[in-house]
């Protein structure tokens, strides 16, 4: 069974730093490619880019708990949240979901 896990392409888990403003700050996010690529997909979904989604996240999350300890975790997790959603509920408004949670 380890082998699913073990066999993967090593690009899925090499790391990413994207450069991103995030409520008018500069700031740069290092994640997983396949977090980065997940999180193109929720962008994608909503049809706004994936710097857009990512900010609107994080304002939503300022506005309902205030600033998170961990940003790559929130994202991180709001990644598994994605995958674990049946297909027809993909394609909802994520971005609102992911913050009022």
């Amino acid at each position: 069974m380890c082998q699913v896990f073990a066999g993967q392409d090593p690009d899925r888990y090499a790391s990413t730093t994207r450069r991103l403003r995030l409520n008018g700050q500069s700031t740069s996010l290092r994640l997983e490619n396949a977090f980065w690529d997940i999180l193109d997909q929720i962008a994608q979904a909503d049809g706004v880019s994936t710097p857009a989604f990512i900010s609107k996240l994080h304002s939503e999350v300022l506005e309902t708990r205030g600033e998170p300890v961990n940003f790559t975790s929130l994202l991180r997790t709001a990644c598994l949240v994605f995958v674990a959603q049946p297909a027809a509920d993909a394609h909802h408004d994520t971005g609102t979901a992911f913050a009022a949670e």
